[in-house]
C-alpha cells in the first residue's frame, strides 16, 4: 500500500467508526480506487445480542434493481452457497473460488442474482476482529476483472480493517452496556437538583428537572429557592438547608414530600468546586418518585417475598421508615399485631430486623421495577 492510498484509504477508514452511515467515505473512496460498480461491507455488530443487532449491510455503488432484492429476499438469501465463514481471513478471493461453476444451485445462484445484479466478476475478504466477530468486504464489476494490484490493494487493506472493526464493536458493547445501565436509572427514578447556600436551584438533570416542573409537591418559589406547598414540608426543607449550608459535612437530611405514589428527597453537602461556567453549588438535592402505588408496591412485595397482603403492607411501611408504632397506626392495626406480624416477615425475607429489611427491599429489583 503506498502513502497515497493510506492518506485516501485508512483515515477514512478510522473515521468512519462514527460516521453515518458508517464507512461511507471509505467505500466511496474505495470503489473509486478499485474502478468499481459496487463495494460493500457485511457484519453482525454483536453475535449474541438483541434482534435490533441485525446484519449491517453497508455499500456504496449501484444498488441491487428492485426485483433482484425481492427475489433474494423471497428464496435466494436461504440457499446463499456462498461459503462466508469458511474463508480464511485476510485473503482475498475471486468469484470461481466462492462458487463452483457447473453446479446447478451454484449457478441457479451466480444467474439468477449475482449477474443481473451487476456482479459478474467479483473480489471478497473476510476480516475476523480479536472479539470473534466477522466482517465480509466485496467488490464487484459487471465487465472486467480486477487485476492483481486491485486484490493487494484490498488485501493491504486488512490489517487497518481488523483494527477498526474492533474498535467499532468494542464501542456498540460500551454502548449497549451504557444503554442498560442508564435504563436502569431511568427506571429508579432518580434525578438531581444543585442549590446555592439559600436554597436556590442552581442547575438540575434532565429527570430533576421534569420531576420539579411535574410535582405537585415540591416547587420553587419566587425568589427561586426550592420549597414545598405544604408549611410543614417547606419548613423542614428550609431547616435542612440552612443546616447543611452552616455544616456541609453534617449527615445528610432525608425528606418525605408525599406517601402515595411515594416521593423523597435527599439533601446532601456539596464538594463540587467552583466552575468556570456557574457558581458552585452548596448543596445537591436527589429527588426520587414512584411511579407506582402502594398498592402495586404492596403486590409486588408479596410476589417477591411470598408475602400475604397485611405482612407486604406493613413490609412497604417499614421499609418506608416508619417504626413499628406508627406503621401500626397508619394500617390501622395494633401494636402487638404488627410486631406479630413483622416477625413473619423477617422469617420470610430472611432480614434479621427492620434496618436489613429496608435493605433487602431497596436493594432488590423492586427498585428498578
Amino acid at each position: 500500500m503506498t502513502a497515497e492510498d493510506l492518506a485516501e484509504l485508512v483515515e477514512p477508514l478510522i473515521a468512519g467508526i462514527v460516521e453515518d452511515p458508517l464507512w461511507s467515505a471509505f467505500l466511496a473512496r474505495l470503489r473509486v480506487r478499485l474502478r468499481a460498480d459496487y463495494v460493500s461491507i457485511v457484519f453482525r455488530p454483536l453475535p449474541d445480542g438483541a434482534p435490533q443487532n441485525r446484519l449491517i449491510h453497508l455499500y456504496a455503488g449501484q444498488a441491487w434493481p428492485p426485483e433482484v432484492t425481492r427475489a433474494f429476499r423471497e428464496g435466494l438469501r436461504g440457499n446463499d452457497p456462498m461459503p462466508y465463514h469458511d474463508l480464511v481471513a485476510g485473503r482475498v478471493y475471486a468469484l470461481p473460488e466462492l462458487l463452483r461453476f457447473g453446479d446447478p444451485e451454484h449457478d441457479r445462484y451466480r444467474l439468477q442474482f449475482l449477474a443481473p445484479g451487476g456482479m459478474r466478476v467479483m473480489r471478497m475478504m473476510r476480516v475476523e476482529e480479536p472479539g470473534g466477530v466477522s466482517a465480509w468486504l466485496t467488490a464487484s464489476r459487471a465487465q472486467d476483472d480486477f487485476d492483481g494490484a486491485d486484490a493487494a490493494l484490498i488485501a493491504a487493506i486488512a490489517p487497518f480493517w481488523r483494527a477498526a472493526l474492533h474498535t467499532y464493536v468494542a464501542l456498540e458493547r460500551e454502548r449497549m452496556t451504557g444503554s442498560v445501565a442508564k435504563e436502569a436509572i431511568r427506571r429508579m427514578n432518580f434525578g438531581w437538583l444543585t442549590l446555592d447556600g439559600e436554597g436556590k436551584v442552581l442547575d438540575a438533570d434532565a429527570h430533576g428537572a421534569a420531576t420539579l416542573a411535574a410535582s405537585t409537591m415540591l416547587v420553587t418559589g419566587r425568589s427561586g429557592r426550592l420549597t414545598a406547598r405544604t408549611p410543614e414540608v417547606a419548613k423542614e426543607i428550609a431547616g435542612a438547608v440552612k443546616a447543611l449550608t452552616r455544616d456541609p459535612h453534617a449527615r445528610p437530611r432525608a425528606i418525605v414530600l408525599n406517601r402515595d405514589p411515594w416521593f423523597d428527597m435527599l439533601l446532601v453537602g456539596s464538594s463540587i468546586r467552583t466552575g468556570t461556567t456557574r457558581p458552585a453549588p452548596a448543596l445537591v438535592a436527589y429527588v426520587h418518585a414512584d411511579d407506582w402505588s402502594s398498592a402495586d408496591r404492596c403486590e409486588q412485595l408479596g410476589e417477591l417475598f411470598d408475602l400475604i397482603p397485611s405482612e407486604a403492607r406493613l413490609a412497604l411501611a417499614l421499609s418506608r421508615g416508619m417504626s413499628i408504632a406508627q406503621a401500626a397506626g397508619e394500617l390501622g392495626l395494633t401494636v402487638e399485631s404488627a410486631r406479630t406480624y413483622s416477625k413473619r416477615i423477617y422469617a420470610k425475607t430472611g432480614a434479621r430486623g427492620q434496618a436489613d429489611l429496608v435493605r433487602f427491599i431497596h436493594r432488590s429489583v423492586l427498585a428498578i421495577a
